[in-house]
């Protein structure tokens, strides 16, 4: 069946073979399904619309929809970084362009640029998220999705970060950092620490590479 998988992929600036990482799945099973000559399940078509950031609808569409939008960046995240704010002055912060899901449009947007290496894993250092605000959605958190996340000290000095939602065995729910650096690969407990206080910001739904 032939798909808009590639298109889609391409105006995102992803590789086949970084969506394959994504998705984890090798890049030759990648490649037959964007060309037709492999039929998955639903569920994998939901994973790769997901990722893509797009609809199910809109893999398959005749022309789908890849109109842009623009979003501000306005700052940056990078665990371990203790300022009073995280965000730039007017002078620094810049605009990206993002496809216009159809989905987002009842909705702000936010940007961010990634700092350093604690979610070097998903995200490589300089790239831009995309994510809307948890308050104005008013969605529920869910287990497996990446959200930025503010933690503030008693006194009062605050860090930006972005971390994937993971639940314990025994049924805890925590913010889990996806580094290969051993200084950020330490759980941090949803309701935060004894010194610190956490809040969920909001939800990534994108991903921008300034390279």
């Amino acid at each position: 069946m032939i798909t808009n998988i590639a298109k889609i992929r391409d105006a995102k600036g992803l590789s086949q073979s970084e969506l394959a990482d994504r998705l984890g799945m090798h890049v030759t099973n990648l490649n037959k399904i964007e060309r037709g000559k492999s039929s998955p399940a639903m569920a994998r078509y939901e994973q790769i619309a997901a990722e893509l950031g797009v609809s199910v609808a809109q893999l398959f569409a005749e022309s789908p929809d890849l109109g842009t939008r623009s979003v501000t960046v306005k700052g940056f995240v990078q665990a371990g970084h203790w300022a009073e704010t995280w965000e730039w002055g007017d002078d620094d912060q810049y605009q990206v362009p993002i496809e216009d899901d159809p989905a987002l449009r009842p909705f702000m947007l936010h940007a961010a640029e990634t700092r350093g290496p604690s979610m070097n894993k998903r995200y490589p250092e300089r790239t831009v998220l995309v994510f809307t605000d948890i308050i104005e959605t008013g969605a529920a958190l869910e287990l497996g999705k990446r959200y930025i996340v503010e933690r503030e000290r008693a006194d009062g000095m605050r860090e930006a970060t972005v971390k994937t939602l993971w639940r314990d065995d025994a049924g805890k729910i925590w913010l889990l950092p996806e580094s290969d650096d051993p200084r950020f690969q330490q759980p941090i407990p949803i309701e935060g620490n004894e010194d610190d206080t956490v809040r969920v910001i909001g939800r990534v739904v994108g991903s921008w590479s300034r390279e």
